[in-house]
């Protein structure tokens, strides 16, 4: 059947989603959402790794852009937009791309599976969770790019959008070698 219901062979291109689903992916977004400190920057590292792609973080887009990030609703926009630029000339050169994000807005995390779809490339949204107490833990002993603290791990609680759709979630409360077990499996 054709795409559109009709008999006989179709000539068009798979699509992203087509090619996931048969298993001849070779391209990939990846976005990972999730709260400060559940350990997205480790899994987001290892994944970039084995996709060979391009990782863009958030946290040094901010950077980059702002000398002195306020982390107001417009600075964010902003980030995002420029997230989602150089995401999008990494998928037209070629590159897998690996998003590390807190994605606490629905609609980000929608205009990347939309990006996604755009480059027709297959697409990948993980959420990474982790038990409150060992992400408080990493929080006040990592010393990265990251300005989360612990209040801010405690405000994005209450602001995180719920994920919804279609999307995997890992649980990162355990040893690394857990962790990335959960992601093998995927790619």
């Amino acid at each position: 059947m054709t795409r559109d219901g009709r008999s006989g062979h179709s000539t068009a291109e798979p699509s992203g989603e087509d090619r996931v689903a048969a298993g001849e992916e070779d391209q990939w977004l990846v976005a990972f959402c999730g709260l400060p400190g559940v350990g997205k920057s480790t899994v987001a590292g290892y994944v970039t790794e084995q996709l060979d792609a391009v990782r863009l973080r958030t946290d040094v887009v901010r950077k980059e852009l702002f000398d002195e990030p306020q982390y107001t609703a417009e600075e964010t926009e902003s980030v995002y937009r420029e997230l989602s630029r150089r995401a999008g000339d990494a998928l037209a050169a070629g590159k897998s791309v690996v998003l590390d994000a807190t994605f606490t807005n629905a609609a980000h995390r929608e205009d990347a599976r939309e990006l996604a779809a755009r480059h027709g490339v297959g697409f990948r949204l993980i959420e990474v969770v982790c038990d409150q107490a060992i992400a408080e833990q990493r929080i006040a002993a990592r010393d990265d790019v990251s300005d989360a603290d612990v209040d801010v791990y405690r405000r994005f609680q209450d602001e995180f959008d719920p994920v919804e759709g279609d999307h995997t979630v890992v649980d990162n409360s355990g040893s690394k070698v857990e962790t990335y077990r959960q992601l093998d499996t995927l790619f």
